[in-house]
C-alpha cells in the first residue's frame, strides 16, 4: 500500500482511504463487531486512513476496530457544527464515543463556498484552538462544490479538504470535473492536504470500477481518496484495482451483479424533510394517487444516504 503525507499536516496516510459511510446505519448497517472486523482486515493491508462523520452514527464500530488493532489510525470525522458550543459538543462526542484523547482530523461537513465557511468561522476557530491544545492534529472541510474547494486557500486555518471528484464529475454541484481538478491543484500547491470522495460516483460508476480508480489514482495532487467498502470481497477487489490487477473472476462476478439503490418505503408521509436535506437536489415530492410521497431522480442521486438520516419515519434506506 502506497502512503503519502497529507499536505503539510505531518500525517502519513494510505493512498486508499476507507470510507465508513457504507458501514453505517445509513447504508449497509453492519453490526459494529462485523464492521470492526472489516476495518481491522483493511488495516492489515496497510489502509491506515479512515473517514467517518458524526452523521454516520458509527463511532462504536470504529472504537471497536481501534481496540482490535491496538493502534490509532489516521481518522477523519466531520460535523455540521457552526457555533463554538456545537463544535465543542461534536469534539467531546467523538472523543467519548471513540474512546480517544486525540482526534487526528476534524472537518466541517459539506461546505459550499467562502460564505458558508465564514458562517462556520466560530466552529472553525474552536477546532483550531483544540489543535493548538493537541486535541486535534488537523482541521478542514468536506465539499461537493468547486466554489468551496477554491475557497480553501483563502482561510489560513485550513489544513485538509475532502472534495468530491470522479472522472464523470458526478455529484459536483456547481461545475465540471476539470474545474474541480483545478481547485484541487491550487489547494495542493498551497500545502493543503487533499483526499477525494465519491471516486465511484456514489455507485454510478460501479460498471467501470477499474477506470474510475485509475482516474483518481492518476491525480498526483490527491494524497488519498476514500472508497466506501462494505465487505471483504469489495476490499479485495479495490486492492486489486489499486494495484492495476484484476480481482479473481468469482469476486468480480459477484460484485458485478450487486446494484445499489435508494429505497423509499410505502409509509412515506410526504413531509419533505428529505427533500430539504438532499445535497444533490435529487429528491422531490410527487403526487401518487392523491398522496404526496418522496421520489428520487436516479440520475442525480449519489447514494449518500443523508436523506435517511433526516427522515422522521425511517423510510429511506440504501440497499
Amino acid at each position: 500500500m502506497e502512503h503519502r503525507f497529507l499536505g503539510k499536516t505531518g500525517l502519513r496516510v494510505s493512498r486508499l482511504c476507507f470510507g465508513t459511510l457504507t458501514l453505517s446505519p445509513l447504508q449497509a448497517a453492519l453490526p459494529p463487531e462485523e464492521g470492526a472486523e472489516l476495518l481491522s482486515e483493511a488495516y492489515s493491508y496497510g489502509i491506515n486512513f479512515w473517514d467517518t462523520a458524526e452523521l454516520y452514527a458509527n463511532y462504536e464500530t470504529l472504537r471497536l476496530a481501534i481496540k482490535k488493532i491496538g493502534e490509532l489510525p489516521v481518522l477523519a470525522t466531520k460535523t455540521y457544527a457552526y457555533t463554538r458550543e456545537d463544535a465543542r459538543a461534536s469534539l467531546e462526542k467523538a472523543r467519548r464515543e471513540l474512546d480517544l484523547d486525540l482526534i487526528p482530523i476534524f472537518l466541517l461537513h459539506e461546505q459550499e463556498s467562502a460564505l458558508t465557511l465564514q458562517g462556520h468561522k466560530d466552529a472553525l476557530d474552536f477546532f483550531c484552538e483544540a489543535k493548538a491544545r493537541g486535541v486535534i492534529r488537523a482541521v478542514g472541510f468536506s465539499c461537493h462544490t468547486v466554489a468551496a474547494a477554491r475557497a480553501a486557500t483563502q482561510f489560513e486555518e485550513i489544513d485538509v479538504i475532502h472534495p468530491i471528484v470522479n472522472y464523470k464529475g458526478i455529484g459536483i454541484k456547481d461545475g465540471t470535473v476539470d474545474e474541480m481538478l483545478e481547485a484541487i491543484d491550487r489547494a495542493a500547491a498551497a500545502g493543503i492536504g487533499v483526499y477525494g470522495m465519491k471516486p465511484l460516483g456514489g455507485g454510478h460508476l460501479l460498471a467501470d470500477v477499474e477506470k474510475a480508480i485509475h482516474f483518481v489514482k492518476g491525480i498526483e495532487q490527491l494524497d488519498s481518496f476514500a472508497i466506501g467498502i462494505a465487505s471483504s470481497e469489495e476490499l479485495e477487489a479495490d486492492l486489486h484495482y489499486l494495484r492495476g490487477t484484476k480481482p479473481p473472476p468469482a469476486i468480480a462476478e459477484k460484485l458485478a451483479v450487486k446494484k445499489r439503490r435508494l429505497q423509499i418505503e410505502d409509509w412515506c408521509a410526504g413531509c419533505g424533510t428529505c427533500v430539504q436535506s438532499c445535497p444533490q437536489g435529487a429528491l422531490s415530492l410527487k403526487d401518487t394517487a392523491g398522496q404526496y410521497r418522496a421520489a428520487v431522480d436516479v440520475s442525480r442521486c449519489i447514494l449518500c444516504g443523508y436523506c435517511g438520516a433526516s427522515c422522521p419515519e425511517f423510510c429511506l434506506k440504501i440497499f
